[in-house]
């Protein structure tokens, strides 16, 4: 493995379920800190800011920050200030995020308003009571009269404290198929993401690496940034989404908590 300094961490499904500690996971994070890495949290997350998720995360033990944490909703906002300025948005979302979409134009689906109201960019969040039939109904009527599609992630589904659930991308799919459209993908695996996160650290991907339970958001898609992938068998795993990938993870470890010995070992003569 190459020297690693830096170390990006998806959230749900590696660090925590249903927002609960996984085993290890906190006194891992621990560990790293007091080595020294550096670490920031990337996730896909859209239900809490990310001052929300930083209050819940050291709540429970984790030593994090605010500061240590970018989340999809903070890269789309930036995304609409470079390529979409003063655009009016349409957001569909479970959760309110509104905090971290800083200098983004939010309006509401301009139903019975004027042509004026409609919005310029329908921008898709994460999946829940929000994705009902007429909503998804009136993002794609905006669609058809030409605005553009905006999505915070593409992931088909997440590791509840119940099971498996539907995300963005199932109904994502549908959507940019029968809107004749391709989404701007904002959060993973979208290379910016990753670059965001770089930068935020100040450091080159060569020296950095990233950990996730999704092989192709997290793990791969990482990699083809030249960061080091490590796959986690928690959270959304399952072996047989690891044998039908397009690709090979770096490593493969059985959790997070596993993570602190995989540095170590590239340090021994």
């Amino acid at each position: 493995m190459r020297r690693i300094g830096s170390v990006l961490i998806d959230i749900d499904g590696v660090l925590t379920v249903a927002w609960k500690p996984l085993p290890g996971t906190v006194a891992a994070m621990r560990r790293l800190r007091e080595a020294g890495v550096q670490l920031v949290l990337v996730t896909n997350t859209t239900s809490r800011t990310r001052a929300s998720i930083a209050e819940k995360l050291a709540g429970q033990g984790f030593p994090v920050t605010a500061e240590d944490i970018l989340t999809a909703p903070a890269a789309t906002a930036a995304h609409l200030r470079e390529h979409h300025p003063g655009a009016r948005c349409l957001l569909i979302n479970s959760g309110d995020i509104r905090d971290d979409l800083t200098g983004v134009t939010l309006v509401d689906d301009g139903d019975g308003a004027g042509e004026g109201e409609a919005p310029d960019v329908v921008v898709i969040g994460g999946a829940g009571d929000a994705f009902g039939y007429a909503e998804l109904n009136c993002a794609f009527r905006h669609l058809q009269r030409g605005a553009r599609l905006v999505a915070m992630h593409r992931n088909l589904y997440w590791r509840t404290a119940t099971g498996l659930d539907l995300d963005t991308g199932a109904f994502l799919l549908g959507l940019e198929r029968a809107a004749r459209t391709e989404a701007e993908i904002t959060g993973k695996p979208a290379g910016s993401f990753f670059a965001a996160a770089l930068a935020h650290l100040g450091v080159t991907a060569s020296g950095a690496l990233m950990v996730g339970d999704d092989i192709e958001s997290d793990v791969l898609a990482a990699q083809a940034a030249g960061l080091t992938g490590v796959l986690v068998r928690t959270g959304k795993y399952l072996p047989e989404t690891h044998r039908a990938a397009e690709g090979t993870p770096d490593h493969v470890i059985d959790s997070f908590a596993d993570l602190p010995e995989l540095l170590e070992r590239q340090t021994r003569p």
